[in-house]
């Protein structure tokens, strides 16, 4: 019973985890113009449109890289 309180516990952090960082991402979305780099495909035919955010995801990654390099940073 006690494994099964903390699974729960864990879902929850998880879940509001998600929530936040869903959040921050709709608010950068907003506020930037991240979205419309070069790189980035748009295909539209008809009802369906397809969106490939490339350059924005190589910018994200290397961004994410060197904030978690300079947290982690190994002494």
């Amino acid at each position: 019973m006690n494994s099964l309180a903390n699974v729960g516990k864990w879902l929850m952090v998880a879940g509001g985890l998600l929530a936040v960082m869903g959040i921050l991402v709709w608010i950068f979305g907003q506020v930037t113009g991240l979205t419309k780099l070069p790189g980035d495909f748009v295909w539209r035919r008809g009802n369906v449109t397809v969106y490939l955010p490339l350059a924005t995801s190589i910018v994200l990654s290397l961004l994410l890289t060197l904030v978690l390099n300079l947290i982690f940073r190994q002494r």
